[in-house]
């Protein structure tokens, strides 16, 4: 399991490129029939990967539980969110299948000891990108579809930023403990994502990016709004926000992204918004 460690802002500032890739970047999110998992110190949030090809793969494969997680399986403490952004495939929770679709979403909660991936079609596998959040208490197991998601219309074409925010893992939506997870896509001719920015000092967020060109890539915007980077993505990499960190982007066509939240409380507009003029 790759660990990532808090950063402070201040330190923050000095750090080269190749350092910033390093600390917040999670270049490589899918393997076949392999489980990828980064462990964030920030609000101890988990981004795990999963693509089957050739046999069903568990949540635990390769990952020793006990000394990542001080437990005896990995959803015993915690709530986890699932998408699929490949083919077709099952996700068995104890027992129960659940069938997702490109762009499903399967809420699994706290309590849950087993949790097995496959694909329905080896030549096109199922790519299912999670993210888990500390939980302390049951909620309830829940398949949401594309269609079932909330869809919140945002942006403008004028401002090269008309896109649909599909809410699946949210207050509105379905309670959980403190994780929420939704997917915001652009509309052909928008580029940036999350402008005006923000920072939300009691939640971190990580970023997935997807449905981005070969050719083409997504400038993310990280750090203070007073002294800011950013980050060269490429399709179906991840990016950890710390809570004290802007996060936006602007791609050189229109790209989707899936977005996590956890932290203190699950109130959207506990944020502190940023002029746009003021940005550095």
């Amino acid at each position: 399991m790759d660990v990532r460690y808090s950063v402070n802002p201040r330190d923050f500032k000095r750090y080269t490129t190749e350092e910033v890739r390093r600390e917040f970047l999670i270049e490589k999110v899918f393997e076949p029939d392999a489980v990828t998992a980064v462990y964030s110190h920030v609000d101890r949030m988990v981004t795990f990967g999963c693509m089957p090809v050739s046999r069903t793969v568990a949540l635990d494969d390769g990952i020793d539980v006990w000394h990542n997680f001080g437990t005896k399986y990995i959803l015993e403490r915690r709530e986890i969110g699932i998408f699929n952004v490949g083919g077709p495939g099952v996700i068995t929770a104890d027992g129960t299948e659940y069938r997702l679709g490109y762009k499903d979403c399967l809420y699994v909660t706290m309590g849950t000891k087993d949790v097995t991936f496959r694909s329905e079609d080896g030549s096109k596998p199922a790519k299912f990108y999670m993210v888990s959040a500390p939980a302390h208490k049951a909620c309830k197991t829940t398949l949401l579809t594309i269609a079932d998601a909330r869809k919140v219309p945002c942006g403008s074409m004028e401002q090269a930023n008309d896109r649909v925010i599909n809410q699946f893992i949210h207050p509105d939506v379905l309670e959980t403990c403190q994780l929420s997870m939704g997917m915001t896509s652009l509309k052909p001719g928008s580029v940036w994502n999350t402008m005006p920015a923000h920072t939300h000092e009691r939640r971190m967020e990580i970023y997935f990016y997807f449905e981005i060109p070969d050719e083409d890539v997504v400038f993310h915007m990280m750090g203070q709004g007073d002294e800011t980077r950013h980050i060269v993505m490429k399709g179906e990499q991840a990016v950890i926000s710390p809570s004290w960190s802007i996060h936006a982007g602007c791609g050189t066509s229109n790209y989707t992204f899936i977005w996590a939240m956890g932290g203190e409380n699950k109130t959207f507009d506990d944020m502190d918004d940023l002029r746009k003029t003021d940005l550095k």
